[in-house]
């Protein structure tokens, strides 16, 4: 949360002339609500559920096409997300300090369910899972979003 996936990730798509996705709106329009909602009206566990779902048929649909696939902070947290995004993906983990990324994400608690005081032990906690699944880290600290995504591109090529 906060490292820019969203925006990064359009301009890496633009740049490469290939389809962009979030995950989280994509969970959205399955869902027929909010992330907010969700967590509010069915927990962290359903969102969870409904996430790896839409994950797994994201990357099934588009297995032989270009795409540049924004997931939300925690879509690491399932095991099974991970082995799919590492077998059938290029994950590139997009980095920073925590309070880099709370500075970030700070006062939008309404639009982010998970943008609370305990954003640093959570980032803390998924550390190894973000490692696990990536195979690209990119330290976003002190970077435009333009600067990350010509890091992202130079990277991949």
């Amino acid at each position: 949360m906060g490292s820019g996936k969203t925006t990064v990730g359009r301009i890496v798509a633009d740049a490469l002339g290939c389809v962009f996705l979030d995950l989280d709106a994509m969970v959205e329009k399955k869902a027929g609500t909010s992330v907010a909602e969700i967590f509010q009206s069915s927990g962290e566990p359903a969102f969870r559920t409904l996430e790896a779902t839409v994950l797994a048929d994201t990357l099934k649909r588009y297995a032989q096409g270009d795409v540049v696939l924004a997931l939300g902070g925690g879509a690491v947290l399932n095991a099974e997300s991970r082995k799919l995004l590492r077998e059938k993906t290029l994950c590139i983990w997009l980095d920073a300090p925590a309070e880099v990324l709370w500075e970030r994400v700070c006062g939008t608690s309404d639009t982010r369910p998970l943008a609370d005081g305990d954003f640093a032990e959570r980032l803390a906690a998924r550390l190894p899972l973000y490692a696990d699944a990536a195979e690209v880290t990119i330290d976003t600290s002190g970077l435009s979003p333009q600067d990350i995504a010509d890091e992202i591109i130079i990277s991949c090529l």
